[in-house]
C-alpha cells in the first residue's frame, strides 16, 4: 500500500488533478460558508434550483457554441435573484418557487441540447461532473471568482449574520435585508456554476447543505458552526478526490459520499454526548 503523501506526489503530476484541486478546494470553502446561512434559513434548496438553472444555460450554450461559464454565470445570477424576489413576494413559497424554477430550467435544457447538438460527452460531464473537464481559462475565471465570493462574505460578514438570524429584527434596526439576501443568492450562485464541472448539476447542491448540517451535529454558535463547516467541507473534498484517483471512482459522488460517513460520525458524537448528558 502506498503511502499517502506518494500518492499525492503521484496525483499532483497531473495538471488535471492540480486544476482540480484548485478549483474544488474553493468551491468547498465558499459553498460550506454560505451553506450554515442558506441552512439556518430553511432556504437550502437553492443550490438544487440554481444547478438546474445551470444545466439549462449550459444547454443553450451549447446550442449557441458559446463559452459555457459566460451564459451559465448571468443566467444563474439572475435566476437567484428572481428566486429571491418571489420568495419575500408571499405569492410562492420559496421551496415551490425553487422546484418550479428547478424543473422548468431542466425540462427547457433536455429539450434544447436534444434539438441541436444531442446529449453529448460535454454534457454529460456538466451533468455529473468531471475532474477532466476543467480547463486553464476555467482555473483562472474559478479563482478570480472564488476569491471574490470569499472577499464579500467576509466583508458583509455580520450583516450576513443579522438577516440570518432575526431578518425581521434587522430591517427595523436599519439593515437592508433584502440587499443582503440578494447578496447570499449572488455568491451562491457563483458558486454553484464553479462548482457544476467538478461535482456535476445533480451533485453539486450537497457541497451548500453536507457540510453545515454536519457541523450544526456538535457545534451551536453561529461563528463555530461555520468553522466547522469550512474543515468538514475541504476535508472531505480531499479525501474524496484521492479516493477517486487510487480507486478510479467519480469524483463527484465520491466527494458526496464522504460528507455523507462524515454526517453520520457526528450525528454518532452528537448523541454519545447526548446520551451522556442525560445519564450525568
Amino acid at each position: 500500500m502506498q503511502s499517502l503523501i506518494s500518492i499525492w506526489i503521484e496525483m499532483f503530476s497531473y495538471a488535471f488533478l492540480v486544476r482540480a484541486l484548485i478549483v474544488g478546494l474553493l468551491v468547498a470553502l465558499c459553498a460550506a460558508l454560505l451553506g450554515v446561512s442558506l441552512v439556518l434559513k430553511r432556504y437550502s434548496m437553492i443550490g438544487f434550483g440554481l444547478s438546474q438553472v445551470g444545466f439549462c444555460a449550459l444547454g443553450i450554450a451549447t446550442a449557441l457554441h458559446k463559452a459555457p461559464l459566460l451564459i451559465t454565470i448571468p443566467t444563474v445570477g439572475l435566476a437567484a435573484f428572481l428566486l429571491m424576489r418571489l420568495r419575500d413576494s408571499n405569492r410562492i413559497q420559496g421551496d415551490a418557487a425553487i422546484a418550479l424554477m428547478s424543473t422548468s430550467a431542466l425540462a427547457i435544457g433536455i429539450i434544447v441540447i436534444s434539438a441541436t447538438t444531442g446529449m453529448n460527452t460535454d454534457v454529460c460531464n456538466y451533468l455529473f461532473g468531471s475532474i477532466l473537464a476543467m480547463s486553464r481559462e476555467d482555473v483562472y475565471l474559478s479563482i478570480a471568482l472564488g476569491v471574490t465570493v470569499l472577499i464579500l462574505f467576509v466583508f458583509f460578514y455580520s450583516k450576513i449574520f443579522a438577516v440570518t438570524f432575526d431578518e425581521t429584527f434587522a430591517r427595523a434596526t436599519g439593515t437592508r435585508a433584502g440587499i443582503y439576501n440578494a447578496l447570499v443568492s449572488l455568491l451562491t450562485a457563483l458558486t454553484i456554476v464553479l462548482g457544476m464541472r467538478m461535482m456535476g448539476a445533480l451533485l453539486i447542491s450537497s457541497l451548500i447543505t453536507f457540510p453545515a448540517l454536519t457541523s450544526m451535529r456538535i457545534c451551536k454558535r453561529f461563528w463555530t458552526v461555520v468553522l466547522c463547516s469550512v474543515v468538514v467541507s475541504v476535508v472531505c473534498y480531499c479525501i474524496g478526490l484521492t479516493l477517486s484517483y487510487v480507486y478510479s471512482l467519480p469524483s463527484g459522488a465520491i466527494i458526496v459520499g464522504m460528507n455523507v460517513v462524515a454526517f453520520l460520525l457526528f450525528s454518532g458524537v452528537s448523541l454519545i454526548a447526548a446520551f451522556r448528558r442525560a445519564s450525568a
